[in-house]
């Protein structure tokens, strides 16, 4: 006789799937008990709320999603070993006939793959068959894929590489900037209620940069950049934007080619685990990312110095006519102006 389920805690705005997932995937439920217990429901019911939501029992569904860890993880250097115990069997034995009847070889002939998992390989190159679009992203999360009939890719492409090429343009101007301007604190501007306060301009263009590198390895599964670092110098930043723009871009428009704007991401470094659409983290990010760049330009115009608007319509128009000069290969768009290519004057 099992005992009492516990009553569920306050829901808070989280949605019942992503609990259901969590309680699947969950390190410490192997069994279907469980995993109703973490999603304080019966076996029977928590069974038919999954099936309802993703076409699959629970039980398969947590050993087709470890069996995908243990792919993407052999393929990192793991041993099999490490990665049968890690995925709840209990013997390698065991695992190695799961492997090879889901993917059709053992374990043992996995290759190494180094592929960058911001690219659709790397992301997906140990993906099984699934009823449902739910799959491991690594390093510890899930993707959750959709189908959207929707497109804006032309806004999308102009948004994205304008705010890269506008960021561009403000370190290239900070560079020319004493250092009591660039560090001036200005006071407590919080863009965000959960954020550190971004007091300067420094804060700000460090803020606006942690904030991709942040998404990004949440959402290609690099490494974390762990927690928000103090305010950068300027050129240590543009050599930091340089080095985000070639994986930015590279993610955007892969999930623009696969219409997987609606697509979700289970993030499991959060606590709780939160998910999170696609097309929001890009707008997020959008948001934030013009508000950062639009206070930068104020702090500027309040020191006397002349910027430009960065109006995206503006850098369209110069973007159409391009000068000599504006060729960086490391840029989002090799031909866009910088703000003293348009009249700033510091």
């Amino acid at each position: 006789m099992t005992d009492q389920i516990p009553d569920p805690p306050p829901t808070n705005g989280r949605d019942r799937l992503r609990e259901l997932l969590d309680a699947v995937l969950d390190d410490d439920h192997d069994t279907l008990d469980r995993m109703a217990r973490g999603a304080h429901a019966s076996a029977f019911h928590f069974s038919r709320q999954l099936r309802r939501h993703t076409g699959e029992p629970p039980v398969s569904m947590r050993r087709r999603v470890m069996l995908e860890r243990a792919a993407w993880q052999i393929s990192r250097g793991t041993s099999v070993t490490d990665a049968a115990f890690a995925a709840g069997y209990e013997s390698v034995d065991g695992f190695s006939r799961a492997f090879s009847r889901a993917f059709g070889h053992p374990p043992s002939d996995t290759a190494r793959d180094d592929t960058p998992a911001g690219t659709a390989r790397g992301r997906t190159g140990h993906w099984l068959p699934a009823p449902n679009g739910v799959h491991f992203h690594p390093p510890t999360s899930l993707w959750i894929e959709t189908r959207s009939t929707s497109s804006g890719a032309p806004v999308t492409a102009t948004m994205v590489e304008h705010d890269l090429a506008d960021t561009r343009a403000l370190l290239e101007l900070a560079e020319g900037l004493t250092s009591e301007v660039w560090h001036r604190d200005r006071g407590a501007v919080q863009p965000m209620a959960w954020s550190p306060p971004e007091p300067s301009i420094a804060a700000l263009l460090t803020a606006h940069l942690y904030t991709k590198e942040v998404w990004l390895a949440a959402l290609t599964g690099s490494d974390s950049p762990g927690p928000p670092p103090d305010a950068g110098e300027p050129a240590d930043l543009l050599a930091q934007h340089r080095r985000l723009v070639p994986a930015w871009l590279s993610f955007v428009r892969d999930v623009e080619r696969r219409d997987a704007w609606d697509d979700a991401v289970v993030d499991a470094l959060c606590d709780p685990p939160q998910s999170f659409v696609v097309g929001g983290i890009l707008a997020h990010v959008l948001t934030y990312a013009a508000h950062r760049r639009l206070l930068v330009r104020q702090h500027l115009r309040d020191d006397g110095i002349t910027v430009d608007d960065g109006d995206p319509l503006q850098w369209l128009i110069d973007r159409a006519d391009p000068g000599p000069e504006n060729t960086d290969p490391t840029d989002a768009d090799p031909t866009s102006p910088s703000p003293t290519e348009s009249g700033a004057t510091p």
